[in-house]
């Protein structure tokens, strides 16, 4: 029961809680696939209640959505959750890019998370990786929190983008041009260039997933 990056999970719930959260943004679990308590016990040999749970802190996340009369069930990305989603990273990812160049923060993990594989499951990591790097020293922990808070939807919508039309080597000139800007201390020449990345991948999923999926 370790995690990807090789440690030993606090308890059992937090492995059972990490391994859903890793099918899902990896698309082993897909969009309105029922979560079946049963189910998962079995796959990941625990019992069901550390996988109750699980799926009650991921309902929380807005990974998963539970109803008294479907169960729970893998949240289902359409344009306007979306929508949401992407208008608070605009409001505040760059406005944490500027301030974080400022600070003169170090870019070392950006720059660490740039990835030119094919595999979406290692791509949406990395590209994870790659925007908290950008925010992380940014001087603010509430700011910090509050992007991180958004890191798992962030990933679900990404995910549905890219399976809809990979577009991630656009995306990674555009992470590559972002950083270099950032590194040669150009905090609003770089938060502009973030706000055009983020606003291009939003318009396209606006264009391109369903408005609404009930």
């Amino acid at each position: 029961m370790y995690d990807r990056a090789g440690a030993l999970p606090a308890s059992r719930t937090d492995f059972v809680l990490e391994s859903i959260k890793e099918a899902i943004l990896y698309g082993k679990l897909r969009p309105g696939q029922a979560l079946v308590e049963s189910d998962l016990a079995s796959s990941l040999a625990v019992s069901k209640t550390p996988v109750r749970e699980a799926l009650k802190t991921l309902a929380g996340s807005g990974l998963v959505v539970m109803s008294p009369y479907k169960g729970a069930t893998v949240r289902t990305v359409d344009a306007a959750m979306a929508a949401s989603v992407y208008d608070v990273r605009l409001l505040l990812e760059p406005e944490a890019l500027s301030r974080a160049v400022a600070l003169g923060a170090d870019f070392a993990e950006a720059r660490a998370a740039l990835d030119d594989t094919e595999d979406l499951a290692v791509r949406n990591l990395a590209n994870r990786r790659f925007h908290r790097a950008l925010y992380a020293g940014c001087g603010n922990p509430l700011l910090v929190s509050l992007l991180d808070g958004l890191h798992d939807q962030a990933a679900l919508v990404t995910a549905a983008g890219w399976g809809l039309r990979p577009t991630w080597e656009a995306e990674a000139a555009e992470h590559r041009a972002i950083l270099v800007t950032a590194e040669e201390g150009h905090g609003e020449a770089a938060a502009d260039l973030l706000r055009r990345h983020l606003r291009t991948f939003a318009d396209r999923l606006a264009e391109e997933l369903p408005d609404v999926v009930r």
